[in-house]
């Protein structure tokens, strides 16, 4: 087939599925057309079957803010058209599946059809919570799309308690492939990060208040009072700097190491002994699913998805939203238990082989066939 994805090109799980899925449908022989408004970050150079497409916004002085929905439209329309696509597969409700729609609208009306695929991945859902204003635009694209997926079911149930849509909702998981992760620690990497024996901490997120990475940096604390230890901190946003400025408030900036960005952080991730993640919500956790397949167990909350994704007493242990001392305890049960530690890594890479790129994949070339064969026999979805 020829596919054309729509994403967002940053470090954040939406993109970086997006990416990993249409490499990986590449692989298998499709032609894969990624179109958005940068090189997704995962995407490399020079694979097979992989073309990118980017969506410029001129600056016109008429705009206080550029029209990049439209733009994009346009985009989508030129690709679809010239590339002679067979279906769009968009990742995020706003504003890929609006435009998408009304790329599909003008193409009709050119008398080409194309059905598009939406992917649900949480913010976009979780998002009119905190600003209503946005919900006719995402209860129509996800009505109007040919079909539609979430990544959890926690995810699904949390798309009917916020819009009123009554279309079927599938849910096909977020994934890893195996092959990326390494299930041991580099020992150069270890003996740079912990010179002293140091147990190792770490945590991924892009730092947005959601991720309550204070509540990380306070588990550390507790953690370091009982045995010497070290954080490693992978990524930036918004609450990094109040992350620096408690560290510094509480003399622990020795031990608490912001790595920043990271395209690559399987080597140190595998490399550590413990992945912490505090969010208040999840609507899937892949960063901690790919903790788990690097052979790190997880001490986490019991948010959004993260429980159909880490196996309780067996990958990690879960606690309450907030609950920071009992997050102490767990991670201090495993980290001064090397008997309890090993069974937990080894539990925690059997876990993350549920995901594995070779179980989902065939459930979106599935999806694929079956809506490209609706533009064929109904036409696309009015």
């Amino acid at each position: 087939m020829r596919i054309g994805i729509v994403c967002y090109p940053t470090f954040g799980g939406s993109g970086v599925v997006a990416t990993e899925l249409g490499l990986a449908l590449a692989a298998e022989g499709h032609t894969v057309h990624f179109i958005t408004y940068d090189r997704p970050v995962r995407l490399g150079n020079g694979q097979a079957n992989v073309f990118y497409h980017e969506v410029r916004v001129s600056d016109y002085p008429l705009f206080d803010y550029q029209p990049y929905e439209l733009v994009l439209t346009s985009k989508l329309v030129d690709v679809v058209k010239h590339e002679r696509l067979d279906l769009l597969h968009v990742h995020y409700a706003i504003p890929h599946a609006s435009a998408a729609w009304m790329a599909q609208q003008i193409l009709k009306a050119q008398g080409i059809r194309i059905p598009f695929i939406t992917t649900l991945h949480g913010t976009d859902i979780t998002l009119v919570g905190k600003d209503p204003s946005f919900e006719p635009v995402i209860t129509f694209a996800i009505e109007h799309s040919t079909a539609v997926t979430a990544v959890s079911e926690s995810l699904r149930r949390e798309t009917f308690e916020h819009f009123p849509v009554e279309r079927d909702i599938r849910v096909i998981p977020n994934f890893i492939r195996a092959e990326r992760y390494r299930t041991v620690a580099d020992p150069a990497l270890r003996k740079r990060f912990a010179p002293h024996g140091e147990k190792l901490l770490v945590h991924v997120s892009n730092f947005r208040p959601v991720k309550r990475v204070l509540d990380v940096l306070t588990v550390f604390m507790g953690v370091r009072k009982r045995l010497p230890a070290r954080l490693l901190l992978i990524g930036d946003g918004p609450d990094r700097h109040a992350a620096e400025m408690m560290c510094r408030a509480n003399g622990t900036c020795a031990d608490v190491l912001f790595l920043g960005k990271m395209t690559d952080p399987e080597a140190v991730v595998a490399s550590s002994d413990l992945f912490v993640q505090a969010s208040e919500t999840e609507s899937f956790g892949l960063a901690a699913l790919e903790a788990m397949a690097s052979g790190v167990p997880v001490v986490s909350t019991d948010a959004g998805g993260t429980a159909e994704v880490v196996e309780a007493g067996v990958a990690g242990l879960l606690n309450e939203v907030g609950d920071t001392d009992a997050m102490v305890s767990n991670a201090l049960a495993l980290l001064s238990d090397a008997g309890a530690l090993e069974r937990f890594r080894k539990g925690a890479s059997a876990s993350a082989a549920r995901f594995d790129i070779s179980k989902v994949l065939p459930r979106y070339e599935a999806l694929y066939e079956e809506v490209v064969e609706q533009v064929k026999t109904d036409g696309v979805h009015q």
